[in-house]
């Protein structure tokens, strides 16, 4: 079909918008019929994504096998990659959605974001020190940046730090991969949690590092005595992903001596403790830290905006020449005037009001989606968590695939929890990821209704965990 290869080659961008039915059978002269069953199937086979009242959108995660038309160039590229440079490749990467749709995970609200303030401070600071801002930056970070984010966590995250140990990065997952070249050789162990966030196996495994996944119970990550000694444990002890369990405090103390006894860096990804909403998250891993050997990382993206692309990780004493180096040698700094903004929003006092709304905001979200699914969907059962954009819900066994594809001929994105546990994990579980903070109460009530409405086969009632789905 010509849409698919269309597709396939790249001739059709990923996200772009395609005319509707109507038009197209016009300017084909072809009957409307047959120009809706062409969308269908090639909708059913993941290439588009139809959202009612928006139109027909090319799909912005299609299927790996998509490749250039020219598959021995390709290859001969492929085979001239370094040992590192095929590690990467075999990870897959990883990428955000570009747009909030139902239910796309990890998006903040845009809409909520105070623009009108954030347009001011940007126009004084080109006017009071645009020229200075365009040139090029300290690679550890802008100093008052560095000072405001110090100041922040010392206060609400009880992480103990001066603005000497902060270095300012693009993002978590830039900050992931210096620690990867860092810090890890080939054939290091690495534990990671199990399911776990995928842009970190990703780093890890990147550098060679043997990935030993760690299973996840209601208190966090939880090891046992056979497993080996690893180099650097990561860990989401605040608000795992994707459950959304906390660490339990005896867990933190046993993996804070545990570290200390066999000379293991722990990194601490607190990746959206600020978006708490059942009482309050625990203060930081890093504040029980007494002998160096915590690495907190941080981002401005679930809390401000995406595109700002600014994170932070707070460094041990012994690694902030050693990353500030490294850093240099990567991109060299972040943008001086995206860094200098930022800067004057927290010490104004934008940043705080913005965190207590958005906090009020994204509660209320979380609780009309789980009401809606508790009323409307008896298949789905969600995992409550305690904060963060998107709660883990989860699927009858062995039917992900089928209740996915489903979900997406309906036109709903329903990123899958079972790509979060290692391909040969016994502990596999079936589900989504449901991200609700960019939807407004309305849009996820009609996501709900879409999702209820499936024609599911009464089949996933008594299928043992091995059945394959349905076939339609």
């Amino acid at each position: 079909m010509a849409l698919r290869q269309a597709m396939i080659t790249g001739a059709l961008a990923s996200g772009e918008r395609l005319p509707s039915s109507r038009i197209l059978a016009a300017d084909l002269r072809l009957s409307r019929v047959t120009v809706e069953a062409a969308y269908a199937q090639i909708e059913a086979e993941g290439y588009l994504q139809r959202q009612t009242g928006r139109g027909t959108f090319v799909s912005t995660s299609l299927p790996h096998s998509t490749v250039s038309r020219n598959n021995k160039t390709v290859s001969a590229g492929l085979s001239r990659l370094s040992a590192r440079g095929h590690k990467i490749v075999a990870t897959g990467g990883c990428r955000d959605p570009r747009s909030p749709v139902p239910f796309a995970a990890g998006s903040p609200d845009l809409s909520a974001f105070p623009l009108k303030i954030w347009k001011q401070i940007t126009a004084r600071q080109l006017r009071t020190q645009g020229e200075k801002l365009l040139g090029y930056g300290d690679p550890q970070g802008y100093r008052p940046l560095r000072e405001a984010v110090a100041s922040y966590l010392q206060q609400s995250r009880g992480v103990l730090c001066s603005p000497e140990q902060i270095l300012i990065t693009t993002s978590s997952q830039q900050a992931l991969q210096l620690l990867a070249m860092l810090l890890v050789d080939p054939e290091d162990t690495v534990w990671l949690e199990q399911p776990g966030y995928l842009g970190a196996r990703n780093a890890f495994a990147s550098a060679g590092a043997d990935i030993c996944a760690v299973t996840v119970d209601e208190q966090g990550m939880s090891p046992t005595p056979d497993l080996p000694v690893p180099r650097l444990i990561y860990l989401t002890p605040s608000h795992h992903y994707p459950t959304g369990v906390s660490l339990s405090l005896p867990r933190r103390l046993h993996l804070l001596d545990y570290a200390k006894r066999h000379g293991s860096w722990i990194v601490e990804d607190d990746y959206d403790s600020e978006l708490h909403y059942d009482g309050r998250p625990l203060p930081a891993m890093q504040g029980l830290d007494k002998h160096q050997q915590v690495i907190y990382l941080g981002t401005f993206s679930k809390v401000l905006f995406p595109s700002l692309r600014l994170a932070y990780a707070v460094l041990p004493p012994a690694l902030v020449a050693p990353m500030v180096t490294l850093r240099t040698v990567s991109d060299g700094h972040s943008s001086q005037l995206m860094q200098a903004v930022t800067a004057e929003f927290m010490q104004a006092g934008h940043f705080a009001s913005h965190l207590r709304f958005s906090r009020q905001l994204y509660h209320s979200r979380r609780d009309h989606l789980l009401e809606q699914i508790r009323q409307k969907i008896e298949w789905l059962t969600p995992q409550v968590a305690a904060g963060g954009l998107q709660l883990a819900a989860h699927l009858p066994a062995g039917q992900e695939h089928y209740f996915s594809t489903l979900a997406a001929q309906a036109g709903i994105e329903t990123p899958r929890l079972s790509p979060l546990f290692p391909g040969n994990s016994s502990q596999h579980q079936d589900g989504w990821l449901l991200g609700f903070s960019a939807l407004t109460p309305a849009e996820i009530t009609a996501a709900v209704n879409r999702l209820a409405s499936l024609k599911i086969s009464a089949i996933w009632r008594t299928a043992p965990a091995t059945a394959s789905p349905p076939r339609h």
